[in-house]
């Protein structure tokens, strides 16, 4: 049945897919379907070798990289090197020292009142962070803005506090002890044969630019998202790859109330509805809580989705853990049925129960 919802979505929604169902840990179902690279270009050329996908292919997780980041403040909130009520000035104060009511939780609950994003096109290397982290806000804190920039912000405070490189903190806090080998940061050439495609645009330049275009190389093995990739590849809102197995043991963390990378109390404080106003889902830190987009008929899983095409839902209650991984935006974004397809295979881990 699951390969059947795949492949029902195989090559129109996505020109591959990987989901994979876990029931208290453990993987119940997974199937993969599709070709990690399709398409030569957005005119619909068929590249000439078209790798199939695998159930361990590699993936961008685009905006799923928001959990990691937000699994690392809440892991440094315990060591009190941040507290989450903090204002943010306190580690940025050249950016943030007229804004003293703007704290990391509002970064973490996208209620900072900054903006949805900032792209630093044509922005000079030296200064993307600058112009990324100078944003202003939009409104004051407390309804609901979806925000890049606040998670941005919120993993350079992360490396502020702690003096190390958010991927590093990723990799100490998540990925080694939960033996996630294929979450990374920039994948090497090792991995690249294992990566699904994106976009097809043109040729990024040196100041950042380049947009989707009718022709141009096939993103593979890079960062999807603009701005992580002009921050250099390591952001707090995306950048990661992961498999659906590291993303299932990932969500161990949810699941089971800390998996030996949190406390329980933190977990608790992470997962908990924090009352925001304005969107359609209610939002924990970082984690969204019955988000119509993902969790089919598991009104109170908690996950979030990514733009590439990925989402992750963890069901605490029934021990069910369901992970998407397609590339709908390869050979371009704005493909439908991507909320079909993530909706089914939650309704699909749902039955099995």
């Amino acid at each position: 049945m699951l390969d059947r919802l795949l492949a029902s979505a195989v090559p129109e929604v996505a020109s591959a897919a990987v989901a994979l169902v876990a029931v208290d840990g453990e993987p119940v179902a997974v199937a993969a379907e599709g070709e990690l690279v399709r398409y030569a270009d957005t005119a619909g050329t068929l590249a000439l070798e078209r790798p199939p996908a695998a159930a361990d292919s590699i993936f961008d997780l685009a905006s799923l990289t928001k959990l990691f980041t937000t699994v690392v403040a809440v892991s440094l909130a315990e060591t009190g090197a941040v507290d989450l009520d903090e204002p943010v000035a306190t580690w940025l104060p050249a950016y943030y020292g007229d804004r003293p009511t703007i704290t990391l939780r509002h970064l973490l609950t996208h209620t900072s009142g900054l903006p949805p994003g900032r792209r630093p096109d044509g922005v000079a290397a030296g200064s993307r962070w600058n112009f990324v982290l100078s944003a202003e806000v939009t409104g004051p804190p407390g309804p609901y803005v979806y925000s890049d920039v606040g998670m941005i912000t919120a993993g350079r405070v992360c490396e502020v506090a702690s003096g190390a490189p958010l991927d590093r903190l990723v990799d100490g806090i998540i990925a080694g002890p939960l033996g996630l080998a294929d979450t990374t940061y920039r994948p090497g050439a090792s991995l690249l044969p294992r990566i699904a495609a994106t976009e097809c645009r043109p040729e990024r330049t040196a100041a950042g630019g380049g947009s989707p275009a009718s022709a141009g190389i096939v993103v593979r093995g890079e960062v999807h998202d603009e701005t992580a990739h002009a921050l250099g590849g390591v952001a707090g809102h995306a950048g990661l790859f992961s498999t659906a197995a590291d993303l299932m043991r990932f969500a161990e963390i949810v699941r089971t109330g800390g998996a030996g990378v949190l406390s329980a109390g933190s977990v608790a404080e992470m997962t908990r509805d924090h009352e925001v106003a304005g969107a359609s889902f209610r939002q924990a830190l970082g984690f969204r809580i019955g988000d119509p987009a993902i969790v089919g008929p598991l009104a109170d899983a908690y996950g979030h989705s990514g733009f590439t095409g990925t989402s992750l839902v963890v069901d605490v209650e029934r021990g069910l853990t369901v992970v998407v991984l397609t590339n709908n935006v390869h050979p371009s974004r704005g493909r439908a049925g991507i909320r079909d397809l993530r909706n089914g295979v939650a309704a699909f881990g749902r039955s099995l129960l």
